[in-house]
């Protein structure tokens, strides 16, 4: 009887975003009482294809903060303008203490990060790109950072200058002041 029993394979279907943890930590809140624990979950999310997301929350569980912080990543998705497989500038940004600069690549060079950094990266889909960290060390700062510097290659768009053989002349004016001419 147990042989005529199909077991049919269901198909698991590919999750939209893949996520990654970044951090986990135990919180404690002092009360009267004494002690309670919590559990804080850092994920990113992201397609591969230019959208990445960042979530931070906080469960009485491991899994629960997991679920939380996946769902705040998915509210915090940012669209991200690549250039082939890498980015069209260089960029710096800051987001509290940590600063972060982000170049582009040539093709093949492959992501040159660490930590924080990289996960954001290649879950936002580039793959040749080179970017340092500086100043503190938090996962969340830096995270945070690489997802604002991420964010505004979406907004602006880089110009070479018009006239590149142009000089420029500088003339003294009154009071010392200088200006620039074009020539």
């Amino acid at each position: 009887m147990a042989n005529q029993k199909k077991r049919f394979k269901q198909k698991r279907e590919k999750p939209e975003f893949e996520q990654k943890l970044l951090d986990l930590a135990r919180v404690t809140r002092v009360v009267k009482g004494g002690r309670r624990f919590s559990f804080r979950a850092t994920v990113v999310i992201g397609n591969k294809n230019g959208k990445v997301g960042l979530g931070v929350a906080k469960g009485a569980d491991v899994s629960v903060a997991i679920n939380k912080a996946v769902a705040d990543a998915k509210k915090n998705l940012v669209n991200i303008a690549r250039v082939d497989s890498s980015i069209s500038f260089e960029v710096r940004e800051k987001f509290g203490a940590a600063r972060v600069m982000i170049k582009p690549a040539k093709e093949g060079k492959g992501i040159v990060a660490g930590g924080a950094m990289r996960a954001v990266i290649e879950f936002s889909g580039i793959r040749d790109i080179t970017a340092k960290s500086f100043g503190c060390s938090n996962k969340i700062n830096v995270a945070k950072a690489t997802i604002k510097a991420l964010g505004m290659l979406e907004g602006k768009s880089f110009e070479p200058a018009k006239n590149v053989n142009a000089q420029k002349e500088v003339v003294a004016g009154k009071e010392g002041d200088k200006k620039e001419t074009d020539k």
